[in-house]
């Protein structure tokens, strides 16, 4: 191309695109998913998944996908690379062992089964068919959080002596899968939960003992409406989540306190349209508030992207979402809260 100059101007070349293919077709996918994959450079859509054809088919059209299928096995046949299985929980299981049969790698929303002896056979399954495997715990991806992670691996705060996580929203019981248990696995401790656990195994490490409680305190339905639990991390300190579909003007945050200093992280849950805040408070130095607002979404589409393109270990594995699993059902146990 040449400019008014008479200067050769050369466009930055993007290299070989990820070609992506999503089964399950929510209003997650639709209205914050796929348009994220939209700005991606290094990745499109090509193939689109649901055992309602005509919702295949109207996703694809929106999004410029080429193929829609209420065939599980052609969909995988066609040309994609990765799938993205934003299904309901339940039907996880066998959506991640037939792409990883079909050679094909996979970024999954979480919880990533119902049970952790299906997360066992995924992550073994995965490992022999040299399948990359990464899950949707979203908010690990978000610059702050990752900032706030260097300063607890750089040993910032000294030794970790509590993480504590509050993710609390009003979600009354309607006629989403999240409502039945036998398609969701459980209520608010499955969806709220899984995302809080992560965040505090990220923070704080192992969990190596549990006490908790899950409770239907406003609403009543098939699946709880509230859990709380603190935990003991095997290197240093306590955790504690709250989280709840019952509050309709709850704070979300989390809070890490060291020997030397603390970090909290405000208003980062589910929040698309209102700044993160990062606050750092160090022995010895001045309190520092980095306020940001981003498209976390975007920041995992990219880091996946890369994981798949270059072949290199994600952030999230398929073993962190086993040991999510893991504590799950070790509080749904103590809660005496299991399937029907």
């Amino acid at each position: 191309m040449i400019n008014p100059t008479g200067r050769l101007k050369f466009s930055q070349a993007v290299g070989r695109k990820l070609k992506w293919g999503i089964a399950g077709c929510g209003s997650f996918a639709e209205t914050s998913f796929l348009p994220a994959l939209q700005l991606a450079r290094r990745s499109k859509l090509v193939s689109v998944y649901s055992h309602d054809l005509k919702r295949a088919q109207h996703i694809a059209g929106k999004f410029g996908a080429p193929n829609s299928f209420n065939d599980y096995d052609k969909f995988l046949q066609s040309d994609i690379d990765a799938v993205y299985i934003s299904s309901i929980n339940s039907d996880h299981y066998l959506q991640i062992l037939r792409a990883a049969e079909a050679g094909k790698n996979i970024l999954c929303e979480r919880p990533m089964t119902i049970d952790s002896v299906q997360a066992e056979e995924i992550v073994r399954v995965c490992k022999e068919k040299k399948v990359l495997l990464v899950i949707d715990h979203l908010h690990r991806f978000h610059p702050l959080v990752q900032k706030a992670k260097e300063l607890i691996d750089k040993h910032m705060l000294g030794k970790i002596v509590s993480v504590s996580a509050s993710y609390n929203i009003d979600y009354p019981p309607n006629q989403n899968f999240r409502f039945k248990k036998e398609l969701s696995g459980g209520g608010v401790l499955r969806d709220l939960g899984s995302q809080m656990i992560d965040m505090l195994t990220y923070f704080g490490g192992e969990i190596v003992e549990i006490k908790a409680f899950m409770d239907n305190v406003v609403y009543k339905s098939d699946v709880e409406d509230f859990a709380s639990a603190i935990m003991k991390f095997r290197k240093s300190g306590y955790g504690y989540f709250n989280i709840s579909y019952n509050t309709k003007k709850a704070y979300n945050r989390i809070e890490i306190l060291g020997y030397n200093g603390s970090i909290t992280i405000e208003n980062f849950f589910g929040k698309r349209i209102v700044a993160t805040k990062l606050i750092i408070d160090l022995q010895g130095e001045a309190k520092k508030v980095f306020r940001k607002r981003t498209n976390k979404l975007l920041f995992l589409i990219r880091s996946v992207q890369k994981t798949f393109l270059k072949n290199e270990p994600p952030l999230v594995t398929g073993e962190d979402a086993l040991l999510n699993i893991r504590v799950i059902e070790e509080i749904e146990r103590q809660c005496h809260y299991g399937k029907n």
